[in-house]
């Protein structure tokens, strides 16, 4: 069928098909462009962002000391002791004399695949005492937050105050 078509049609035919690629290239090629200006711009804007984040490293250290301490939940039994041990520290640097912690176990905890354990303290320590241990709490790398806590000042003993507080960690469920 090509031997009877003339040469002006064949070249016509040349010219139609490096037409036709010519148009598909460009419209895959503006396709391609407009993605890849896209992807540049959104770069742009998470290399911005990252550079306000890049901080020297006094600052960050500076950050670093006043974000709590944080270890990830052990299984009960281990997360338990050494939440009470820890705890317990904390105490003895503070000064506070107390009563032995009871555990409390088992709650449900908001986070899935956690329990919640509380620990109930009661003490007896001067007021600045458990102010300088309320203040160096967050330091207790297992410690979630304080549930419930008691300051009761004795009238005849205006100096101590009684401590009753109720801290929490979470704890691993075992599967």
């Amino acid at each position: 069928m090509i031997d009877k078509l003339s040469p002006k049609d064949i070249r016509a035919l040349k010219f139609g098909a490096v037409g036709a690629a010519i148009i598909l290239v460009f419209v895959f090629g503006s396709a391609g462009h407009k993605r890849w200006t896209k992807a540049k711009a959104n770069g742009a804007v998470l290399q911005s962002k990252l550079d306000v984040i890049n901080v020297d490293k006094a600052k960050q250290a500076g950050l670093m000391s006043i974000v709590p301490a944080f270890e990830m939940p052990q299984v009960e039994e281990e997360q338990k002791f050494l939440f009470r041990d820890k705890l317990s520290e904390q105490l003895k640097k503070a000064g506070i004399k107390n009563k032995p912690l009871q555990i409390q176990t088992g709650r449900k905890s908001p986070q899935s695949g956690y329990n919640l354990l509380l620990v109930k303290c009661n003490a007896t320590c001067r007021f600045e005492q458990a102010l300088d241990f309320l203040a160096y709490l967050n330091e207790n790398p297992y410690m979630v937050g304080i549930e419930e806590m008691k300051i009761k000042c004795d009238p005849k003993k205006r100096g101590e105050v009684e401590l009753d507080l109720t801290v929490s960690t979470f704890a691993k469920k075992e599967r």
